[in-house]
């Protein structure tokens, strides 16, 4: 039964509370796992829509970042340890649809065994070297790894992530070779680029202050269409790929919980989503708008667990 926790305000009726017996929901602060270190696009975006949830139902959501294991140790946790209560919510990727299909160890089903209550949002990718580097264009970088094959090395955020696949597909498609340094997040990549330790960096947009600081170059972005303040930079349509990267996210929980929290924990999210400041972060970073409902989110994850399985075979992936 559903329970109105506010009136009416400002003409817009106010989000209605699941209520189990005499218990409330949510009436205790919600756990929710991100399998990255802190900073960046990611993690601005969602400590300012858990302010706005905060604000609105008087309960926290807090952040706890997991990091590690190509990204999978939050699904882990829904899998394994959580409760379909509400109260462990978790960043879903791509990366967590594909895992099934990279080992033989037992995992989980990437439809069934998840709860999809929202996707957000999607990263940023592209690839940048030092600004001190030789290469000051994708063309020239690419020319090297041919030149150079297995020499010069570029970081990702794990082994098999979408920015890794997608980027040996690039340098298969040019027919060069580049030596893979998977980290746990991308802020690592950043450090190491820093200091020398690697030659380019594809990944999430961490890399973007260095980049507009002019430490960094940016040779290509993965986005439908060029950064506003990076409009010299190409993006992979304009480099004569013809795709985009940006690898959807969202929001998830165990399998099997509540209609009635699903839906509360969507539509309060939503709200959140589409705060003015929520919007502002969006626009700061260049988000694409990538947002779906339960029920079209749980489809996406449907129609991309076939392809993600049929990716795998043919390109012959394992992590074990």
């Amino acid at each position: 039964m559903l329970i109105p926790r506010r009136a009416a305000f400002g003409g817009v009726l106010a989000l209605a509370t699941p209520a189990f017996g005499q218990a409330r929901f949510p009436n205790r602060s919600i756990r929710f796992l991100i399998p990255w270190p802190p900073g960046g696009s990611l993690d601005a975006l969602h400590r300012r829509m858990f302010d706005v949830f905060q604000q609105d139902h008087g309960q926290s959501i807090v952040i706890e970042n997991v990091a590690g294991a190509r990204g999978t140790r939050a699904a882990i946790q829904l899998v394994q340890q959580a409760r379909p209560d509400g109260y462990t919510l978790a960043h879903h990727h791509l990366s967590i649809i594909r895992h099934p299909f990279l080992t033989r160890q037992p995992t989980w089903d990437p439809v069934t065994d998840f709860t999809y209550i929202m996707q957000v949002t999607g990263f940023v990718f592209g690839t940048v070297v030092r600004n001190d580097s030789p290469w000051r264009s994708w063309a020239e970088l690419m020319e090297a790894t041919r030149r150079r094959p297995g020499e010069l090395t570029y970081s990702t955020s794990g082994i098999a992530t979408t920015n890794h696949i997608a980027m040996e597909s690039l340098l298969e498609r040019e027919g060069g070779s580049m030596t893979h340094v998977p980290f746990r997040g991308s802020q690592e990549g950043v450090t190491a680029l820093l200091g020398r330790q690697i030659h380019a960096i594809s990944d999430s947009q961490t890399w973007r202050e260095q980049v507009l600081a002019g430490q960094f170059r940016a040779l290509s972005v993965w986005t439908p269409t060029r950064l506003p303040d990076l409009p010299d930079v190409p993006t992979l349509k304009d480099l004569g790929y013809g795709i985009s990267v940006t690898s959807p996210y969202g929001i998830a929980g165990p399998r099997g919980m509540e209609p009635e929290v699903v839906d509360f924990l969507h539509r309060a999210l939503r709200k959140a989503l589409l705060d003015e400041q929520s919007q502002r972060i969006m626009r700061q970073w260049d988000l694409p708008d990538e947002y779906l409902d339960p029920q079209a989110y749980l489809e996406f994850a449907r129609e991309r667990t076939a392809y993600e399985r049929e990716a795998v075979a043919r390109m012959n992936l394992s992590i074990d």
